[in-house]
């Protein structure tokens, strides 16, 4: 039997409620989730994440980047908030005043308090919605795991290493991994943040010309 899912108005109850002032919330499966607030790496990585992905819109303006807080309201009823997201004009051209739809790409950097199967939930949840690619990035691993619909109705993953390149299904967006997993990001070094930007400058300028 499937869990019964929250309603708007319930849903909208509790993450309105005054004592959830500084919470965050959300519904996978018809169980309401609390967000547990990120470890700074979570949130250094993130947010390394959402710029890169908003410096390339700077250029190419296919569309709007988010950075972790923008709730998304799926079509099958769950909430969910990436730590990242993208969504092209070509869906909706101006920014709503809530999302009804899922991201085109949604980045999740997964922490040690993420449950593996909670994860999976999200993610199939993201793909059934319309989300075209899904980036889980495990920094201790130092891998990132992308989810993209099969054409049959299921999510396939591709398991991406340090020596691999991220894209965005598009030959104008490239991302080194040994960035994205942030491999001496535990060493609390200026070096990755410092790549991070050498890649983002040279990505835009090997393809600036073929816009």
């Amino acid at each position: 039997i499937d869990p019964v899912k929250p309603t708007d108005e319930q849903f909208e109850l509790l993450i309105n409620a005054p004592e959830n002032a500084d919470k965050w919330f959300e519904a996978i499966n018809g169980i309401i989730y609390e967000v547990v607030m990120p470890t700074p790496i979570h949130a250094f990585i993130a947010s390394l994440i959402s710029h890169l992905i908003a410096s390339f819109l700077d250029i190419h303006q296919l569309g709007f980047a988010f950075a972790d807080g923008c709730m998304f309201y799926l079509p099958n009823g769950d909430r969910v908030i990436p730590d990242a997201a993208f969504v092209s004009k070509e869906r909706l051209s101006v920014i709503p005043s809530r999302y009804d739809i899922a991201p085109d790409l949604a980045v999740e950097v997964i922490s040690p308090s993420n449950k593996p199967d909670d994860m999976l939930l999200k993610i199939e949840s993201y793909i059934e919605c319309g989300t075209r690619l899904v980036w889980a990035v495990y920094p201790e691993e130092k891998l990132v795991r992308v989810w993209r619909p099969d054409g049959k109705g299921r999510a396939s993953v591709q398991k991406l290493g340090l020596n691999d390149v991220l894209d965005g299904e598009n030959k104008k967006y490239t991302v080194p991994i040994q960035v994205e997993g942030g491999v001496k990001f535990a060493d609390n070094r200026l070096t990755p943040y410092t790549n991070f930007r050498t890649g983002v400058q040279r990505n835009f300028m090997n393809h600036q010309g073929n816009k």
